[in-house]
Order: C-alpha cells, then structure tokens, then sequence
C-alpha cells in the first residue's frame, strides 16, 4: 500500500501533505489508475485492489497504512528546519492525525509523542 500511495507522486510531485487539495488527490489518483491499466493483468489487478482497500480504509492493514503515512509527516516536520514551516502548520501539526490513529493505542501515544516533541521544538525554535 505505502509503494502503490507514493507512486502517485511520480506524475504529480510530492505536494507537501499541508497544502496538497482535493483536486490535487483527484489528479494523483487519476494518473495512477491510468499507469496501472498499462501494466500486465494480474500486476495491474492486484495492485488496483491494494489501492481501493487502501482508499476504503476498512481493514486493519489499510488503516495502519494511513496511520503511519501521517505520523511520518509529522516526523518530517519536526525533524526539518521551522523556518520552512508554512504559517498554517504550526496549528496543523498540534492536531493533524490523532482522528486517523485512535482505532490504536499504541499509535494514539506515538501520536502524543510527536505532539509532544513538536511543542517543545516550536517553543524552543519560535
């Protein structure tokens, strides 16, 4: 699922998860759904069934996957100098993901964590 989600980027650019729009998801996906159709059946099949349970984000696997996509968001952010964070992030960052990991405890106090260490690091740095 990650592999088959960041494929994506490859006709779109990484569009940074903070400003990334609806229409820009629409296009990324569209691209992708179209690359798949030009790969052997059975490759193309499995992977375009990887994405949908992806997107329906009903089984356990699928919602790790988000899960984790988005906290390694918030990792980058506050591993990556604040000077590049966008006004908009410093709210984001305080409460981006924590709907996304409560079927999990274990995930909901990861999620405290980078909460925790994205407060220190923007009283620290601000």
């Amino acid at each position: 699922m990650s592999l088959i989600h960041d494929l994506g980027e490859c006709f779109t650019g990484d569009i940074p998860t903070f400003v990334k729009t609806d229409k820009d998801r629409q296009t990324e996906d569209s691209l992708l759904l179209q690359w798949l159709k030009t790969l052997p059946e059975e490759i193309s099949t499995d992977f375009a069934a990887l994405y949908a349970e992806m997107e329906a984000q009903q089984t356990p696997e699928a919602k790790l996957f988000k899960a984790l996509d988005k906290l390694e968001a918030l990792i980058q952010h506050n591993e990556s100098p604040i000077d590049t964070w966008s006004a908009n992030e410093y709210d984001l960052n305080k409460t981006y993901a924590f709907n996304t990991v409560a079927f999990s405890d274990w995930l909901t106090k990861l999620r405290q964590e980078i909460y925790d260490e994205t407060m220190e690091k923007i009283e620290r740095e601000v």
